[in-house]
């Protein structure tokens, strides 16, 4: 689960250990991931986010040769472990002024360059 992995991260830094798990956020793709969700789910469903997948760890040939930014690129990008009460303070500014919840049943789309 999602909370297992805060619990971990929480555990390994030094300045998260006074945190408790429900305070600690993840964050993918510019989406907020619960935390009763697990890895594998995202993972066996391809799950979406609004850059392109979430989690995919396939072999793929380097779409930025091709120097086409239109084409979306399928590599996984590290996540963000944050404190609760820092999205709290910063959710009106960039980047956490564009994280939302995860809907598994909203469509996120293809990429798009806006």
């Amino acid at each position: 689960m999602i909370s297992t992995f805060l619990e971990k991260c929480r555990q390994q830094f030094p300045e998260l250990r006074g945190v408790s798990v429900d305070n600690l956020m993840y964050v993918k793709e510019d989406l907020i991931i619960p935390g009763h969700y697990t890895f594998y789910d995202f993972i066996v469903n391809k799950a979406r986010g609004k850059s392109g997948p979430l989690f995919n760890f396939d072999v793929h040939d380097d779409v930025r040769l091709l120097a086409d930014a239109s084409v979306e690129k399928d590599e996984s990008h590290a996540g963000k472990v944050v404190e609760r009460s820092w999205y709290q303070r910063n959710k009106h500014i960039f980047p956490a002024s564009r994280w939302e919840v995860y809907d598994p049943d909203k469509n996120y789309g293809k990429y798009t360059i806006s």
